[in-house]
């Protein structure tokens, strides 16, 4: 079974990750809510190829446990080779808890009994294995929080969990799109998974002055996380900070993010083939931009994921249409080509067809990022006027990038 040596070695992995010891606090509530009572007796942990590897505590207790306490995320419910819920890196749970200045919280809590004030409330959305509930719950006592599940049996599971390591929250299964009216206003609102835009009952039910953390998602990547301040008309402001790759919000009707189907980073499901759609579209030309370029590093696919919207790509390396091929694919069923021969790696083969040029618009937006001096995650924001429009900014709410449609 787990012991207070799995604990230690879990805060020191991840005092190593964050470069400074676990703040007395988080510390404190890590070892209150012994993570391997939120995992079920099988997980699945990365392979190393792409896939995933069962982990099953009955067969091999001792992997099962040194998993439960180390600081990767870990699988906790495969749909047909998909992963569908999972017990997210403990340390970006604590960063997340961070951004949201869930330690201040606690201090608040402590500050409003003492002179018989409400104590702050906390919605959490996308309970999962109710992990961070518990550590909501320990760090702000479980009548401050609630937190929302969509699945039915993942829900129950929590519950469970939750009991188990001592806890009882509000546990609902909910849509989590919809927030939770009854318990508003919050004082913060916590996402477990990303969107790629913040639906309106968000911010209607936050406490002005109070804050949403969210994790981040485009078509071109899953990354970042988002921190709003929501003032007293519903307007919402806030920057945008690196790391962090979570699932996508699920519905009733399926997965989506805020207010549209999105494609998996990587690509939606159903795409034109490149070659069949350029053989409708303009003749191939030529360019000297690297589909390497655009592709790998977290800064640039975060800029161009906001910039270059309702696009996503995948590589073809399989040989059958170019040694090598670069795809993008609009929402709107555009496509583009980039093709590398296997000999020139200063210029390449581009075919585009459909309403947009893909390829044109992601060297526009690539061109203009290297102008920009190639800005980080973090110097990105957004502002959400109060009738929700979403407004991306660089460095400066008044230096306007675009808006997210």
């Amino acid at each position: 079974m787990p012991s207070a040596a799995h604990d230690a070695a879990l805060l020191a992995s991840i005092g190593v990750r964050r470069g400074a010891p676990v703040p007395a606090p988080y510390a404190a509530a890590l070892r209150a809510v012994p993570r391997h009572l939120f995992l079920p007796g099988r997980i699945w942990v990365r392979d190393g190829h792409g896939g995933y590897r069962p982990l099953d505590r009955a067969a091999d207790p001792d992997a099962w446990a040194r998993a439960a306490y180390s600081d990767q995320p870990l699988v906790t419910q495969l749909t047909d080779g998909v992963p569908t819920s999972s017990a997210s890196m403990p340390s970006m749970v604590l960063y997340q808890l961070e951004l949201a200045g869930i330690g201040g919280l606690a201090r608040q809590r402590d500050s409003n009994s003492r002179d018989g004030i409400e104590a702050p409330r906390v919605l959490e959305l996308g309970t999962g294995t109710g992990f961070n509930a518990g550590l909501l719950s320990a760090l702000l006592g479980q009548d401050a929080v609630t937190t929302l599940e969509l699945d039915p049996a993942l829900t129950t599971q929590a519950q469970r969990n939750l009991k188990s390591a001592g806890y009882a929250p509000t546990v609902i299964e909910a849509d989590a799109v919809a927030g939770w009216p009854p318990g508003a206003p919050y004082d913060r609102i916590l996402a477990t998974f990303s969107v790629d835009r913040i639906p309106d009952p968000w911010r209607a039910q936050v406490r002005p002055e109070g804050s949403i953390v969210t994790p981040w998602y485009s078509d071109w990547t899953a990354y970042g996380m988002l921190t709003l301040a929501v003032a007293a008309d519903g307007a919402a402001q806030g920057r945008f900070h690196p790391h962090g790759s979570y699932m996508t919000m699920r519905t009733p009707n399926g997965p989506h993010a805020a207010t549209r189907p999105p494609s998996e980073p990587g690509g939606p499901a159903r795409r034109p083939d490149p070659d069949t759609a350029a053989t409708a579209g303009t003749p191939a030309t030529r360019t000297r931009l690297s589909p390497w370029a655009v592709s790998g590093d977290p800064d640039t696919e975060f800029h161009l994921g906001l910039t270059v919207p309702h696009t996503s790509y995948d590589w073809d390396t399989t040989g059958e249409h170019a040694p090598i091929r670069f795809a993008l694919y609009g929402a709107d069923g555009s496509v583009a080509a980039v093709d590398y021969d296997g000999q020139q790696a200063d210029e390449f083969t581009v075919t585009q067809s459909g309403r947009r040029r893909l390829w044109d618009e992601t060297e526009v937006a690539y061109a203009r990022w290297e102008r920009l001096g190639r800005p980080g995650v973090e110097r990105h924001g957004l502002t959400i006027t109060p009738d929700s429009t979403h407004h991306v900014w660089l460095d400066d709410p008044g230096h306007r990038l675009t808006a997210i449609q």
